[in-house]
């Protein structure tokens, strides 16, 4: 059953998606969809194209160095999975929100894109703006009529937890045994259930939701325990129980028939093909090591740092074409590239018995 829904979900979400090739430091866009086809996406760092003020970190030199060029809100040297999503849908990346303002429909043709770094479904210790407003701001839009329902009908939503509420969570209070955290996890996978219906009903029939990655591998996690050499294997685990949750909870929905069809994209197996691919060389042979990092591990700076006098307090290594994080929690482009190259060979073969 599991497996029928997994390729009807498919079926009916990419059965319009034109793949198309993406090179190693350049992503060639070409709109194929001169329709009503739109991508709006919400969620957090990992899909956010320029949400934040320009106070973030985002916003500051090193970040953007690959692409555009320059800093542009995006948590890496260049793309983000936005941008990979974007493309193999064969459209340009979706305006972030706040730059709506003084465009005109043409200019959000390609959907909008509501994610904000450090965002997750409840508050959390990054003050951004949680998923719940950011569908608000969704419906907001659609009573202003920005978008029509057949268009609506004919796009995609791309929904990313990739664990800011956890990070929050940790920093807290609260109960953190293994019953403590395990329920815990269950609110976040409930509230996520909730966001996922409450855009289903805005009109929106295909839902990507984006499985959590390897949190035990990210370098934040493993700096201090290995020295960036190995996994924490414990946080590895709380992100394979968030992902069986979310598993249960979308086949549930799924086969509830509520109008709407979710997929999961599973970040978890593509991070861990990323690691060990051989798109990673020299410095950056050891994958979970940054390539951005504050200066001589002082944990006062970070990538991005100043001092008072502008002075820069980071470094960069020498080969950030061949890393796979850029910082201690975002991948570099070359790490996303890698993650997406890993997420689509079954695409293709799905797209070729169809």
């Amino acid at each position: 059953m599991e497996k029928q829904i997994s390729i009807l979900f498919l079926f009916l979400l990419f059965i319009n998606f034109i793949p198309i090739s993406t090179g190693h430091e350049q992503m060639h866009e070409t709109s194929h969809h001169h329709g009503s086809f739109k991508l709006l996406v919400f969620g957090d760092s990992y899909v956010d194209t320029g949400n934040l003020d320009k106070s973030s970190f985002s916003w500051m030199k090193p970040y953007g160095t690959t692409f555009p060029g320059k800093p542009a809100g995006r948590f890496s040297d260049g793309r983000v999975l936005t941008d990979y999503i974007a493309s193999f849908m064969g459209i340009k990346s979706p305006l972030p929100y706040v730059l709506r303002k003084n465009k005109t429909k043409s200019d959000l043709k390609q959907g909008m894109n509501f994610a904000y770094g450090g965002s997750g479904v409840f508050n959390t210790v990054y003050n951004a703006t949680n998923m719940t407003i950011q569908i608000d701001f969704f419906q907001k839009l659609l009573e202003n009529h920005l978008y029509t329902k057949p268009e609506l009908r004919s796009s995609v939503a791309l929904v990313s937890v990739t664990g800011n509420d956890y990070t929050t969570f940790k920093a807290g209070n609260g109960n953190k045994t293994i019953e403590g955290t395990k329920a815990f996890t269950r609110s976040v996978i409930n509230q996520m259930t909730e966001n996922m219906k409450r855009i289903g009903e805005l009109g929106l029939r295909k839902i990507m939701v984006t499985g959590m990655q390897p949190y035990g591998c990210l370098p934040i996690e493993t700096s201090a325990m290995s020295g960036f050499k190995s996994c924490n294997e414990t946080e590895n685990e709380w992100a394979k129980f968030h992902n069986k949750l979310l598993r249960k909870a979308v086949d549930r929905m799924n086969s509830e028939g509520g109008g709407f069809v979710i997929g999961i994209l599973d970040l978890y197996q593509a991070f861990m093909s990323a690691f060990k691919g051989d798109s990673h060389s020299g410095e950056s042979e050891n994958p979970l090591k940054p390539c951005c990092v504050g200066v001589n591990g002082n944990s006062k700076y970070r990538c991005g740092s100043v001092d008072e006098k502008g002075e820069e307090k980071y470094a960069i290594c020498n080969h950030p074409h061949s890393s796979i994080f850029w910082d201690l929690v975002h991948p570099s482009q070359n790490g996303w590239h890698s993650v997406y190259l890993a997420l689509r060979p079954e695409l293709h073969k799905l797209k070729l018995k169809l």
